[in-house]
Protein backbone atom coordinates (compact mmCIF):
# COMPACT_ATOMS: atom_id res chain seq x y z
CA UNK A 1 0.00 0.00 0.00
CA UNK A 2 1.29 3.54 -0.72
CA UNK A 3 2.66 5.60 2.16
CA UNK A 4 4.79 8.68 2.62
CA UNK A 5 6.99 9.10 5.68
CA UNK A 6 6.86 12.57 7.23
CA UNK A 7 9.83 14.40 8.71
CA UNK A 8 8.96 13.11 12.19
CA UNK A 9 8.80 9.50 10.98
CA UNK A 10 5.02 9.14 10.75
CA UNK A 11 3.74 6.98 7.90
CA UNK A 12 0.75 8.52 6.09
CA UNK A 13 -1.36 6.17 3.97
CA UNK A 14 -2.92 7.51 0.78
CA UNK A 15 -4.91 6.44 -2.27
CA UNK A 16 -4.02 7.94 -5.65
CA UNK A 17 -6.17 7.03 -8.65
CA UNK A 18 -6.32 8.33 -12.20
CA UNK A 19 -4.95 11.32 -14.07
CA UNK A 20 -6.04 14.86 -14.78
CA UNK A 21 -6.57 17.76 -12.40
CA UNK A 22 -6.02 16.48 -8.86
CA UNK A 23 -8.68 16.52 -6.15
CA UNK A 24 -7.44 15.81 -2.63
CA UNK A 25 -10.06 14.68 -0.11
CA UNK A 26 -9.68 15.26 3.65
CA UNK A 27 -11.79 13.04 5.92
CA UNK A 28 -13.58 13.78 9.18
CA UNK A 29 -13.10 12.40 12.69
CA UNK A 30 -12.59 9.52 13.43
CA UNK A 31 -12.77 8.15 9.90
CA UNK A 32 -10.35 7.47 7.05
CA UNK A 33 -9.82 7.93 3.33
CA UNK A 34 -12.46 5.24 2.80
CA UNK A 35 -15.17 7.75 3.70
CA UNK A 36 -14.58 9.33 0.30
CA UNK A 37 -14.97 6.19 -1.84
CA UNK A 38 -18.21 7.38 -3.47
CA UNK A 39 -16.71 10.76 -4.34
CA UNK A 40 -13.44 9.27 -5.56
CA UNK A 41 -15.21 6.92 -7.95
CA UNK A 42 -17.50 9.70 -9.18
CA UNK A 43 -14.67 12.11 -9.99
CA UNK A 44 -12.30 9.41 -11.26
CA UNK A 45 -14.88 8.48 -13.87
CA UNK A 46 -15.07 12.12 -14.94
CA UNK A 47 -11.39 12.46 -15.72
CA UNK A 48 -9.92 13.71 -12.47
CA UNK A 49 -6.99 12.42 -10.45
CA UNK A 50 -8.36 11.62 -6.99
CA UNK A 51 -6.30 11.34 -3.82
CA UNK A 52 -7.33 10.71 -0.22
CA UNK A 53 -5.15 10.10 2.82
CA UNK A 54 -5.61 8.74 6.33
CA UNK A 55 -4.78 11.43 8.87
CA UNK A 56 -2.04 10.45 11.35
CA UNK A 57 -3.51 8.17 14.00
CA UNK A 58 -6.47 7.37 11.75
CA UNK A 59 -7.11 4.46 9.39
CA UNK A 60 -3.92 2.82 8.11
CA UNK A 61 -1.52 5.65 8.99
CA UNK A 62 0.90 5.39 11.90
CA UNK A 63 -0.64 5.42 15.35
CA UNK A 64 1.72 8.18 16.40
CA UNK A 65 1.68 9.41 19.99
CA UNK A 66 2.48 13.00 18.97
CA UNK A 67 1.41 15.55 16.39
CA UNK A 68 -2.28 15.59 17.20
CA UNK A 69 -2.87 19.25 16.43
CA UNK A 70 -4.12 21.09 13.38
CA UNK A 71 -0.74 22.59 12.50
CA UNK A 72 0.76 19.11 12.21
CA UNK A 73 -2.23 17.74 10.30
CA UNK A 74 -1.81 20.54 7.73
CA UNK A 75 1.97 20.05 7.60
CA UNK A 76 1.42 16.34 6.87
CA UNK A 77 -0.81 17.32 3.94
CA UNK A 78 1.89 19.71 2.70
CA UNK A 79 4.42 16.87 2.74
CA UNK A 80 1.99 14.64 0.83
CA UNK A 81 1.33 17.36 -1.76
CA UNK A 82 5.06 17.84 -2.31
CA UNK A 83 5.75 14.10 -2.50
CA UNK A 84 3.03 13.64 -5.14
CA UNK A 85 3.87 16.98 -6.85
CA UNK A 86 0.25 18.11 -6.60
CA UNK A 87 -0.48 21.41 -8.33
CA UNK A 88 -3.67 23.17 -9.43
CA UNK A 89 -5.37 20.98 -6.83
CA UNK A 90 -8.91 21.16 -5.51
CA UNK A 91 -9.00 20.39 -1.77
CA UNK A 92 -12.27 19.00 -0.42
CA UNK A 93 -12.68 18.53 3.34
CA UNK A 94 -15.50 17.18 5.49
CA UNK A 95 -15.96 18.21 9.14
CA UNK A 96 -12.50 18.04 10.78
CA UNK A 97 -11.12 17.60 7.28
CA UNK A 98 -12.66 20.96 6.41
CA UNK A 99 -10.56 22.48 9.16
CA UNK A 100 -7.52 20.70 7.76
CA UNK A 101 -8.23 22.15 4.31
CA UNK A 102 -8.62 25.61 5.79
CA UNK A 103 -5.31 25.49 7.67
CA UNK A 104 -3.45 23.88 4.76
CA UNK A 105 -4.70 26.26 2.07
CA UNK A 106 -4.06 29.31 4.25
CA UNK A 107 -0.54 28.37 5.36
CA UNK A 108 0.92 25.90 2.85
CA UNK A 109 -1.08 25.99 -0.34
CA UNK A 110 0.26 29.07 -2.11
CA UNK A 111 0.83 28.24 -5.76
CA UNK A 112 -0.55 24.71 -5.46
CA UNK A 113 -4.28 25.17 -4.81
CA UNK A 114 -6.94 25.96 -7.42
CA UNK A 115 -10.09 25.80 -5.26
CA UNK A 116 -11.34 24.57 -1.89
CA UNK A 117 -14.57 22.94 -0.73
CA UNK A 118 -15.65 22.85 2.92
CA UNK A 119 -18.38 20.28 3.64
CA UNK A 120 -20.11 20.35 7.06
CA UNK A 121 -16.85 21.83 8.23
CA UNK A 122 -15.75 22.88 11.73
CA UNK A 123 -14.40 26.42 11.04
CA UNK A 124 -14.34 29.08 12.31
CA UNK A 125 -14.35 27.45 15.81
CA UNK A 126 -16.77 25.04 17.46
CA UNK A 127 -16.11 25.75 21.15
CA UNK A 128 -18.24 28.24 23.04
CA UNK A 129 -16.05 31.11 24.26
CA UNK A 130 -16.53 34.76 25.13
CA UNK A 131 -15.66 35.56 21.51
CA UNK A 132 -17.93 32.78 20.21
CA UNK A 133 -20.97 32.83 22.52
CA UNK A 134 -23.12 30.66 20.24
CA UNK A 135 -20.59 27.83 20.15
CA UNK A 136 -20.86 24.37 21.70
CA UNK A 137 -20.12 24.21 25.46
CA UNK A 138 -16.94 22.47 26.62
CA UNK A 139 -19.03 20.00 28.63
CA UNK A 140 -20.28 18.46 25.37
CA UNK A 141 -16.75 17.68 24.24
CA UNK A 142 -15.77 16.46 27.70
CA UNK A 143 -18.65 13.99 27.46
CA UNK A 144 -17.43 12.77 24.07
CA UNK A 145 -13.99 12.13 25.55
CA UNK A 146 -15.49 10.29 28.51
CA UNK A 147 -17.59 8.03 26.28
CA UNK A 148 -14.64 7.28 24.00
CA UNK A 149 -12.40 6.37 26.94
CA UNK A 150 -15.05 4.21 28.60
CA UNK A 151 -16.20 2.12 25.62
CA UNK A 152 -15.01 3.27 22.22
CA UNK A 153 -16.62 0.36 20.37
CA UNK A 154 -20.11 1.19 21.64
CA UNK A 155 -19.52 4.93 21.30
CA UNK A 156 -18.75 4.40 17.62
CA UNK A 157 -22.06 2.59 17.21
CA UNK A 158 -23.96 5.47 18.79
CA UNK A 159 -22.37 8.49 17.06
CA UNK A 160 -23.42 7.62 13.47
CA UNK A 161 -27.10 7.81 14.39
CA UNK A 162 -27.23 11.64 14.76
CA UNK A 163 -24.25 11.98 12.39
CA UNK A 164 -26.45 10.78 9.50
CA UNK A 165 -29.74 12.01 10.92
CA UNK A 166 -31.02 8.48 11.43
CA UNK A 167 -32.68 9.64 14.66
CA UNK A 168 -35.07 11.97 12.82
CA UNK A 169 -38.75 11.00 12.41
CA UNK A 170 -39.25 8.96 9.27
CA UNK A 171 -35.53 8.50 8.61
CA UNK A 172 -34.47 5.11 7.26
CA UNK A 173 -31.57 3.54 9.12
CA UNK A 174 -28.92 2.33 6.66
CA UNK A 175 -27.11 -0.39 8.59
CA UNK A 176 -24.23 -0.65 6.12
CA UNK A 177 -23.43 3.04 6.56
CA UNK A 178 -23.34 2.67 10.35
CA UNK A 179 -21.20 -0.47 10.07
CA UNK A 180 -18.77 1.28 7.73
CA UNK A 181 -18.49 4.27 10.07
CA UNK A 182 -17.73 1.88 12.95
CA UNK A 183 -15.21 -0.06 10.86
CA UNK A 184 -13.30 3.05 9.88
CA UNK A 185 -13.31 4.42 13.40
CA UNK A 186 -12.06 1.23 15.01
CA UNK A 187 -9.14 1.04 12.54
CA UNK A 188 -7.58 4.13 14.10
CA UNK A 189 -5.86 4.79 17.41
CA UNK A 190 -7.95 5.51 20.49
CA UNK A 191 -5.37 8.02 21.70
CA UNK A 192 -5.33 9.91 18.40
CA UNK A 193 -9.12 10.03 18.31
CA UNK A 194 -9.27 11.22 21.92
CA UNK A 195 -6.81 14.03 21.23
CA UNK A 196 -8.55 14.95 17.98
CA UNK A 197 -11.70 15.91 19.91
CA UNK A 198 -9.71 18.81 21.34
CA UNK A 199 -8.34 19.63 17.90
CA UNK A 200 -11.70 19.80 16.14
CA UNK A 201 -13.46 21.61 18.97
CA UNK A 202 -10.87 24.17 20.09
CA UNK A 203 -8.87 25.13 16.99
CA UNK A 204 -9.57 28.70 15.89
CA UNK A 205 -9.61 29.15 12.09
CA UNK A 206 -10.74 32.77 11.92
CA UNK A 207 -7.40 34.10 10.72
CA UNK A 208 -6.93 31.20 8.30
CA UNK A 209 -10.24 31.93 6.60
CA UNK A 210 -9.17 35.52 6.00
CA UNK A 211 -5.94 34.38 4.31
CA UNK A 212 -7.55 32.06 1.76
CA UNK A 213 -7.54 33.72 -1.66
CA UNK A 214 -8.90 30.94 -3.89
CA UNK A 215 -12.57 30.28 -4.71
CA UNK A 216 -14.08 28.32 -1.83
CA UNK A 217 -17.43 26.54 -1.70
CA UNK A 218 -18.97 26.20 1.77
CA UNK A 219 -21.60 23.42 1.92
CA UNK A 220 -23.67 22.64 5.02
CA UNK A 221 -26.91 20.96 5.95
CA UNK A 222 -29.34 22.96 8.06
CA UNK A 223 -30.14 19.84 10.14
CA UNK A 224 -26.52 19.15 11.09
CA UNK A 225 -26.61 17.86 14.69
CA UNK A 226 -22.81 17.61 14.99
CA UNK A 227 -21.58 20.96 13.65
CA UNK A 228 -24.50 23.43 13.71
CA UNK A 229 -24.42 25.45 10.52
CA UNK A 230 -25.24 28.83 12.09
CA UNK A 231 -21.98 28.80 14.05
CA UNK A 232 -19.96 27.28 11.22
CA UNK A 233 -20.84 27.73 7.55
CA UNK A 234 -22.59 31.08 7.96
CA UNK A 235 -19.63 32.59 9.78
CA UNK A 236 -16.97 31.00 7.55
CA UNK A 237 -18.54 32.22 4.33
CA UNK A 238 -18.53 35.79 5.61
CA UNK A 239 -14.76 35.74 6.19
CA UNK A 240 -13.69 34.18 2.90
CA UNK A 241 -12.54 36.54 0.16
CA UNK A 242 -14.07 34.38 -2.58
CA UNK A 243 -16.56 32.25 -0.68
CA UNK A 244 -19.81 30.74 -1.94
CA UNK A 245 -22.32 29.44 0.60
CA UNK A 246 -24.69 26.59 -0.24
CA UNK A 247 -27.13 25.32 2.42
CA UNK A 248 -29.12 22.09 2.15
CA UNK A 249 -32.53 21.92 3.76
CA UNK A 250 -32.90 18.93 6.08
CA UNK A 251 -29.48 17.46 5.31
CA UNK A 252 -27.41 16.00 8.20
CA UNK A 253 -23.73 16.18 9.06
CA UNK A 254 -22.92 13.08 7.00
CA UNK A 255 -24.69 14.37 3.91
CA UNK A 256 -21.75 13.57 1.63
CA UNK A 257 -22.55 9.87 2.16
CA UNK A 258 -26.34 9.65 2.20
CA UNK A 259 -26.88 12.49 -0.28
CA UNK A 260 -23.80 11.87 -2.42
CA UNK A 261 -25.74 12.32 -5.66
CA UNK A 262 -26.60 15.91 -4.76
CA UNK A 263 -23.24 16.81 -3.22
CA UNK A 264 -21.15 15.29 -6.00
CA UNK A 265 -23.03 17.15 -8.71
CA UNK A 266 -22.67 20.47 -6.90
CA UNK A 267 -18.95 19.97 -6.25
CA UNK A 268 -18.42 19.04 -9.89
CA UNK A 269 -20.24 22.18 -11.05
CA UNK A 270 -18.10 24.32 -8.73
CA UNK A 271 -14.85 22.78 -9.93
CA UNK A 272 -15.86 23.18 -13.56
CA UNK A 273 -16.82 26.86 -13.26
Amino acid sequence: MPFITTTDGTEIFYKDWGNGQPILFHHGWPLSADDWDTQMLFFLHRGYRVIAHDRRGHGRSSQSSTGHDMDTYAADVAELARALDLRNTVHVGHSTGGGEVTRYVARHGQGRVAKAVLVSAIPPIMLKTSANPDGTPLAVFDDLRAQLAANRAQFYRDVPIPFYGFNRPGARLIEGVVDNWWRQGMMGAAHAHYECIRVFSETDFNEDLKLIDVPTLVMHGDDDQIVPYRDAALLSAKQLKHGTLKLYKGFPHGMLTIHADVLNADILAFIAE
